[in-house]
């Protein structure tokens, strides 16, 4: 559906201001679907995200401010979201023998199984993303990486 009718404006002030609210609003449109499917598995977003860095990290440990360098979502407050994965068992938080003010999070058995089961989420799968052809995704990429220049 065209941004126009999503938002019930036909107008704009120009197609960057077009592109930009089109922008804003597919980003919210893909969240709550992926929300959405996350939600039977009783995790978060941002939760996701750091037990897919935690899994790339395995067996190694990684340090709370890693987790923070690389998460999708820089706003999110790692240590809670850690606090929250930790309460569920889907990760251990430990003092890190080298260095006593750092502290290492390692995803468990129970995270790593939980990301399996939810592997077939992965790529976007059930957002609309998988609407467009891999040669459009590619162009996407090439777009989105654009304007973060």
């Amino acid at each position: 559906m065209k941004i126009e009718d999503e938002i019930k404006q036909s107008a704009f002030k120009s197609e960057y201001q077009k592109a930009y609210i089109n922008l804003v609003y597919t980003s919210g449109y893909l969240q709550q679907n992926q929300a959405a499917m996350f939600k039977p598995f009783g995790i978060t977003l941002p939760q996701y995200n750091i037990l897919r860095i935690l899994r790339g990290q395995h067996p190694k440990p990684a340090t709370v401010s890693l987790l923070i360098e690389r998460m999708l979502d820089k706003t999110s407050n790692a240590s809670r979201i850690v606090d929250k994965l930790e309460a569920k068992e889907l990760v251990t938080r430990k003092q890190c023998p080298s260095d006593r003010r750092t502290v290492d999070v390692l995803i468990t058995d129970k995270g790593l199984e939980l990301l399996r089961q939810m592997d077939d989420l992965e790529g976007g799968k059930g957002t609309g993303i998988t609407n467009l052809t891999e040669e459009e995704a590619a162009q996407l990429n090439t777009l989105l990486d654009k304007i973060r220049d």
